[in-house]
């Protein structure tokens, strides 16, 4: 168990501590009735999250029961059944409402980006009519959204930071900081959509209008 990668910590009960402990739940003395202990010397597992689904209790099971000093090996197998439909559950809905919120998002970000370059169209053409190519035209709009979506991005980082500090600090069986490999490609996929979602959307927004005709201004 000491070696085991499934152990997240174990717990040896000699039969004795057993006993007591049982006697505890239902109130009485049961050995007084059959005059002998009738339970075993065990050891209480506690598993790492990444095992805890019926596939590797399964696996988990069929290993240890090849050890002839084990006699028997108890969990509930329900228990671990409707834990595993409830976060799959869940997590299907969180990744529904993130789809949802992510896609309103690009939206309002998309918007934002075409009524600020609108108000500006005259501002674009006039450069245009004067010689100004549209790569230079784009630039300091692009410039912009880039700046304006980085400091956005960087609050949304800080907020993460801080929910995941929280948990950590309040509910630390979670282990929410453990793959810090992962937390650090979140973190840095938000950075990075910061400065992309701005910078596509203030591209083709400007590309719009660098298109129009003149008379297509009014």
């Amino acid at each position: 168990l000491r070696l085991a990668s499934f152990a997240k910590d174990f717990k040896y009960v000699s039969k004795e501590e057993a006993a007591e402990k049982h006697k505890e739940v239902i109130g009485e003395d049961f050995m007084t009735f059959l005059g002998v202990n009738p339970l075993q010397n065990s050891y209480d597992i506690h598993l790492k999250a990444d095992f805890v689904t019926n596939d590797s209790f399964g696996k988990i099971e069929k290993r240890l029961r090849k050890n002839e000093a084990i006699a028997d090996i108890v969990y509930d197998k329900q228990l671990v059944t409707l834990v595993n439909d409830n976060v799959k559950k869940i997590s299907m809905w969180i990744l529904i409402i993130s789809g949802i919120f992510a896609f309103v998002s690009v939206l309002l970000i998309n918007s934002s980006m075409r009524l600020s370059i609108y108000s500006n169209r005259f501002i674009i053409k006039t450069m245009q009519l004067v010689g100004a190519t549209k790569s230079f035209i784009r630039k300091p709009f692009i410039t912009r959204s880039i700046i304006l979506g980085m400091i956005g991005a960087v609050l949304a980082v800080a907020a993460l930071v801080g929910v995941l500090a929280y948990i950590e600090l309040n509910y630390p069986d979670l282990e929410i900081l453990k793959d810090s490999a992962q937390t650090g490609i979140v973190l840095v996929a938000v950075l990075i959509l910061g400065a992309l979602i701005p910078w596509i959307s203030t591209f083709f927004a400007t590309q719009r209008f660098l298109n129009l005709r003149t008379d297509d201004l009014y």
